[in-house]
């Protein structure tokens, strides 16, 4: 293990409980109401492919400027929420020091847009990062591997040396798909697993030392079915 690639939204902060208020908020704008199975098919996606899901389930014509100004929107309204404090997951800020004491570099992986990251990491602290992505500097979000070929790209290691640490199945098939070994902290809805997935409840009582092994764990398994 080279280095971490963090997701944002409900891996490190329960943020998804202050997307609910917004994309609630967004809804009530439109004249409708959000059920929980819509809200549900929402989590860890791109502005773009929320926008998409919330048109179709309002009946909405889904014209590109219209969903752009939507998108707009629910981001503003959310980043005043971020800036109001993010609380923090389980064990998600020990396990950041604990990394930057060891020197094992960080990324941030999100299907976020910069503007409301930037928001998000005045609350968690960019200093963790050696690199940030976001959802509109790649060529397709999450599931897509984009996000995370192009965070171990930046950091200049293989993907399969990069430990991602993911909670929703959008995360954890996008980490996947990149090549790396996925530690699968689910939050707000069940994860499958699989065979480079390493699902734990929470983060709060590991260490540096445990997600080596986690690594190397999954490493070895995947070098064994590839023999």
């Amino acid at each position: 293990m080279k280095a971490v690639l963090w997701d944002m939204d409900g891996t490190l902060v329960d943020s998804e409980k202050l997307w609910d208020v917004s994309m609630h908020a967004l809804y009530a704008r439109m004249g409708a109401v959000l059920t929980p199975e819509v809200r549900e098919s929402t989590l860890g996606g791109s502005a773009e492919t929320v926008m998409q899901i919330v048109y179709k389930d309002v009946g909405l014509d889904p014209d590109p400027a219209a969903m752009a100004e939507s998108a707009d929107w629910l981001h503003d309204y959310t980043g005043d929420l971020f800036e109001q404090g993010l609380p923090w997951r389980p064990g998600a800020q020990e396990l950041l020091d604990a990394l930057l004491t060891a020197g094992i570099p960080m990324a941030l992986v999100t299907n976020t847009r910069r503007d409301l990251a930037e928001r998000a990491l005045k609350s968690i602290g960019n200093h963790y990062f050696s690199v940030t992505v976001c959802g509109d500097e790649v060529p397709t979000g999450k599931p897509s591997p984009d996000p995370y070929l192009r965070a171990a790209e930046l950091l200049g290691l293989p993907a399969s040396r990069c430990l991602a640490i993911e909670d929703s199945v959008t995360g954890t098939a996008s980490a996947e798909a990149a090549g790396c070994p996925v530690l699968v902290v689910p939050n707000d809805m069940a994860v499958p697993h699989g065979p480079r997935r390493k699902h734990v409840e929470s983060l709060s009582r590991l260490d540096v030392a445990d997600l080596r092994a986690i690594h190397a764990e999954l490493d070895s398994e995947q070098g064994q079915r590839s023999a």
